[in-house]
């Protein structure tokens, strides 16, 4: 179905895929590439891949359980355009889904407008802060939690 969905995604969605097997690969570098050239922005799957080295020189966004070099079969049908559960997330149509190296983060789409003043406010803090203002309450914090742990080293 992963396959069947790089020619149903509009351009710029991230298609989320739910295996179920961790014995064969969901998708390699001509699936990822063929993907790219479709407006696909990025997969994310609870499964393997294959061909790493290609899929990372194309520069596609891949991510996944693991990496296996044995292809899938293409012979199960599952569904299209409805909820899996992805890295133990229900992940549902329009939700919005972010990924990068440390990890995936999923709002549902009924959430997204807070979710999204929340970070910009989250980043414009930060933004403002400098490191001698960062590290002043980090040192604060942890001194506080020390106290409470009866530290008095």
């Amino acid at each position: 179905m992963l396959h069947a969905a790089i020619y149903r995604a509009e351009p710029g969605s991230v298609i989320v895929v739910e295996s179920g097997d961790l014995d064969y690969a969901l998708a390699g570098g001509n699936v990822c590439a063929v993907a790219q050239r479709r407006g696909v922005a990025a997969f994310v799957a609870d499964g393997l891949i294959r061909d790493l080295g290609e899929v990372r020189e194309l520069g596609f966004p891949v991510v996944a359980r693991g990496v296996i070099p044995i292809p899938g079969a293409k012979q199960r049908l599952g569904s299209h355009g409805a909820p899996v559960r992805c890295g133990g997330v229900l992940v549902a149509p329009d939700d919005i889904v972010v990924a990068d190296e440390e990890g995936v983060v999923v709002v549902p789409a009924a959430e997204r407008a807070g979710t999204l003043a929340a970070a910009r406010a989250k980043l414009a803090k930060e933004a403002a802060e400098t490191l001698d203002d960062w590290e002043a309450a980090h040192r604060a914090r942890i001194d506080q939690s020390l106290a409470e742990l009866g530290f008095t080293g």
